[in-house]
């Protein structure tokens, strides 16, 4: 299960490599997510956020997380 910082993370933490570096976890393409599904999660806590943010995503709930990029 998720806790509220795993929110805040997703809504703040940028991605650090490749070709959406710089652009908030939420942010970035469901697409792009299931890429790496498909081809295997960094490892560690980015892994596990860009997992959580996969789940959001497929279930719509997305939209939960967007108003925390005020915080």
């Amino acid at each position: 299960m998720f806790q509220k910082q795993h929110l805040v993370k997703l809504a703040t933490m940028t991605m650090p490599f490749g070709k959406y570096a710089g652009r908030v976890l939420i942010d970035l393409p469901e697409e792009y997510l299931l890429w790496f599904d498909k081809k295997g999660w960094p490892n560690g806590e980015l892994g596990e956020l860009l997992k959580l943010c996969l789940a959001l995503k497929i279930e719509g709930l997305d939209s939960v997380v967007k108003p925390l990029k005020r915080i």
